[in-house]
């Protein structure tokens, strides 16, 4: 059966409303924007125009410039005098030690949830693939693709260690979209579901260690991936 891909290539905004503090409001929208967009798709537009920002947010161009100089510090933009800002991807070495990062981050999370975590939010993890059987995952790749990312949040949330968010939070646009870009490559949406199903008998088990080695495999097995199939970061 074909793979069914929609294509998220352009950065979405919304007017901001002028009545909270500007300057934040529109930092998070752009934020917030560049990370729901998934930039290692093929048709990625990465170079933003100030102009179109500021009209689409509704508000004059010195604070939407004032943002993107924030958001560069940040590593999500790079401004280019007198050619534009471009959004940010990563090579494919740097995305690689951003996998490894991950792993022991989300690893910790999956120890801190079987540790502490209730049985009812330990469910909530299950009924996130209930509408996704078998084939389905296949025929429905957009769907599973945003409901992969959930479980992966939803890990890091649920071990209710701010830090760790945090720190997991400056890695999620790449590793949001990096994940939705392979996720219908070879068979990795077959092997997600079931890796994913595993880590949550783990958790249900209250069984650390498998827990923490699962989650940690399964992210490690990204970067094997990507390390064997993807040449098109560099």
């Amino acid at each position: 059966m074909p793979l069914k891909r929609i294509a998220h290539a352009e950065l979405s905004v919304e007017p901001i409303d002028a009545n909270f503090s500007l300057k934040d409001k529109i930092y998070d929208s752009l934020k917030q924007a560049i990370s729901s967009m998934n930039i290692y798709a093929d048709d990625a537009k990465l170079r933003l125009d100030e102009r179109r920002l500021s009209e689409k947010l509704e508000i004059s161009r010195t604070p939407v410039r004032e943002a993107l100089a924030r958001l560069e510090q940040e590593g999500l933009v790079h401004i280019v005098p007198r050619r534009g800002v471009y959004i940010v991807r990563k090579t494919k070495q740097e995305i690689l030690e951003m996998i490894l990062v991950w792993a022991a981050l989300e690893s910790m999370a999956a120890r801190l949830i079987s540790e502490n975590a209730t049985d009812e939010e330990i469910a909530s993890l299950r009924k996130l693939f209930t509408t996704f059987k078998g084939e389905e995952v296949r025929g429905h790749i957009d769907e599973y693709s945003e409901t992969n990312i959930q479980f992966h949040q939803a890990i890091l949330k649920l071990s209710c260690c701010d830090l760790l968010w945090k720190m997991a939070e400056n890695l999620f646009i790449h590793m949001r979209s990096i994940r939705a870009r392979t996720i219908s490559e070879e068979d990795r949406a077959d092997r997600s579901i079931i890796d994913h199903m595993h880590i949550i008998e783990a958790l249900e088990a209250r069984d650390t260690e498998l827990a923490e080695r699962l989650v940690r495999e399964h992210t490690l097995n990204l970067g094997t991936h990507i390390k064997k199939h993807v040449d098109y970061l560099d």
